[in-house]
């Protein structure tokens, strides 16, 4: 099955053969046709599943085709939950745009920065991706209508409710026509995304992507047990020993973040912050500079495991371990990527031990431990 058999418009189809997508994933064989032919959508899938191009394609279709005279009006709206998330979207759907003629004039608007040049960004658009919280902000301030919006997206619907937009999203939903298009996209299908969907839709068609447990095979996983008073040297130690040149870290908390990068630097290590407490200027710098190898460690929070694309990735070290079991292989898979080699570190602690034995259960394996503790790591 190719792309030129889902029904695309030929703009479409010459963006999608420059940027070199070879055939549609899974749910894009299912979703471009029902976008296209109207229905409600619930999709469950993973960051990675190719759900973006997925929405994105037969949205700038339907907008393309909606034009009416000189004036575009707004007709699709994609809520998402993070700003990193909102703006590599709407770098996807720029690309993915570039051959329609006229264009369809898109934006992306969140918050972290200055609303004014989003005032003026979101003028006669007729696809808007938003944060809930800025997307109310310009609301407010008449910069953004809904009433003509006939197709709503809520993309990892999981997380814009784990993140408390439940207030947001009444608001938004109370000011949207009543008929419209629904298309919800989740992670996971949870009580509180299965209320919602019963809330939005009407006989949607249901998508499950299932869940990836298993690891790819260019990753090579490394379990170092290591006290939780040694962990900070011991990963110093790995970075300079191995002569590591781009390393991803997550911890758990954006305190302990901070904490490592300081430790990092204060040891000659160039490093830099990524979470959700930095201006959003500081979050796009630090992620610049480590893509182009002007930082050498990037410290973050979850918040980059979704939405956030760094190709080629060799090094990922789990400082601490996420909740979610799932969410272990999501962080490990940022590395291995284009069947390129790839490094997972685990620094494990014993009082992380019965979760990594949930998180083993998962991966279906027992995963062999290093053992550290007669590892002399003074001057690290």
């Amino acid at each position: 099955m190719t792309f030129s058999s889902l029904g695309l418009s030929e703009g479409l189809l010459k963006a999608v053969a420059k940027l070199q997508y070879q055939r549609p994933y899974p749910i894009q064989l299912q979703a471009i046709p029902a976008i296209l032919q109207g229905r409600d959508l619930l999709a469950v899938a993973k960051s990675g599943s190719g759900k973006t191009a997925g929405f994105a394609l037969p949205l700038l279709q339907l907008a393309h085709g909606a034009e009416t005279g000189q004036r575009r009006k707004l007709t699709a709206l994609i809520l998402v939950p993070t700003r990193e998330l909102a703006a590599q979207i709407g770098e996807v759907v720029r690309q993915l745009g570039s051959h329609l003629t006229p264009r369809v004039k898109t934006a992306a608007v969140f918050g972290g920065v200055a609303v004014n040049p989003q005032m003026v960004d979101v003028h006669g658009v007729a696809l808007l991706i938003a944060t809930p919280g800025r997307l109310l902000d310009l609301i407010d301030k008449h910069s953004v209508q809904l009433s003509s919006v006939a197709v709503l997206v809520l993309d990892e619907a999981d997380k814009l409710l784990e993140q408390g937009f439940r207030d947001e999203l009444e608001r938004i939903l109370a000011l949207l026509p009543k008929k419209r298009q629904n298309l919800l996209f989740s992670a996971t299908f949870g009580e509180e995304v299965r209320r919602l969907a019963a809330e939005l839709m009407r006989d949607p068609l249901q998508i499950v992507i299932e869940e990836e447990t298993a690891v790819p095979d260019p990753i090579v996983q490394q379990i170092y047990a290591v006290d939780d008073s040694r962990k900070g040297p011991l990963l110093r130690y790995l970075i300079k020993t191995n002569d590591w040149r781009q390393v991803l870290v997550f911890t758990a908390s954006q305190r302990r973040a901070d904490i490592v990068v300081k430790k990092l630097l204060a040891n000659g290590i160039d490093a830099a912050a990524f979470h959700g407490g930095m201006s959003q200027g500081g979050r796009t710098a630090a992620l610049a500079a480590f893509k182009s190898g002007g930082v050498r460690v990037l410290v973050a929070t979850d918040l980059a495991a979704r939405g956030i694309d760094i190709k080629l990735l060799p090094h990922v070290v789990n400082y601490e371990l996420p909740r979610s079991p799932a969410d272990f292989v999501h962080r490990i898979g940022r590395t291995g990527r284009a069947e390129a080699a790839g490094v997972a570190v685990t620094l494990l602690c014993p009082e992380e031990m019965p979760h990594f034995k949930t998180i083993e259960k998962l991966l279906g394996k027992r995963l062999a431990r290093i053992d550290t503790a007669g590892l002399d790591l003074a001057g690290h």
